[in-house]
């Protein structure tokens, strides 16, 4: 148990210095609001999940991974509604400087985080997948759509074939190096085969390109994560 206290308190302090450089970058104008935002948004998927490889066997473990984005979250929610006052936080993770915005994408990108920790752990490639799809692939979306996104989605103006193309390579990649590199270190309960994992995670990535490229504004952290989570499931 020592272990995992120990782990679960170096997680916090990575996870919030990441988050307080991008903060202070954001504040102090070094970086782009909107940039920092989805340089969040891709960071901190990855260094969370590799913090997993400092915890035990231990049940508990889980849970008190869990606990470091609950926490975060929970910030997120009081900065949100006002209670706490945090400028540097709110210009980083928000698209027009509303403490409100942080009740959406934000918000949502923390629960999944909670349930994709708690449900599948480091034990399953499916928690791992969803996670690197949301952070690689939406992420990097946003980031490619708009500085080259100029020939626009017919059916959703505010997307753009860059950034879908961004979504596809983006999901893949880091799914496929998260899976594949849980799965050579012997986490999961039942281990990947390379071909079949390969297409499987290639077939989720244009999924989840499809749906990221629908008019759903600020819930495509729900929906990202639900559909590579129901076809992770099945696939793999």
């Amino acid at each position: 148990m020592t272990q995992n206290i120990i782990a679960t308190i170096i997680t916090l302090s990575l996870s919030l210095a990441w988050l307080r450089l991008m903060d202070a970058l954001a504040h102090r104008g070094i970086v782009e609001q909107k940039l920092s935002r989805k340089i969040i948004h891709i960071g901190t998927g990855p260094l969370f999940v590799l913090c997993w490889l400092m915890f035990n066997d231990d049940p508990l473990a889980r849970y008190l991974a869990a606990l470091v984005p609950l926490l975060i979250t929970v910030q997120f929610i009081l900065v949100g509604v006002g209670i706490i006052k945090d400028e540097a936080a709110v210009k980083a993770m928000t698209r027009h400087g509303d403490p409100r915005e942080i009740l959406r994408g934000p918000l949502y990108y923390g629960v999944v985080f909670v349930f994709c920790t708690i449900l599948f752990w480091r034990n399953s490639p499916v928690g791992i997948l969803a996670l690197m799809m949301m952070c690689g692939g939406d992420g990097l979306a946003d980031v490619v759509g708009r500085r080259f996104g100029a020939v626009k989605i017919p059916f959703n103006k505010e997307k753009s074939f860059a950034g879908s193309a961004a979504m596809f390579g983006g999901g893949f990649v880091f799914a496929l190096i998260f899976v594949f590199a849980f799965n050579a270190w012997g986490y999961f309960y039942q281990p990947v085969a390379f071909p079949s994992a390969l297409y499987a995670v290639a077939l989720i990535s244009v999924v989840a390109t499809v749906i990221e490229s629908f008019p759903f504004q600020d819930i495509d952290n729900i929906t990202i994560t639900l559909a590579a989570i129901s076809l992770g499931l099945w696939l793999l």
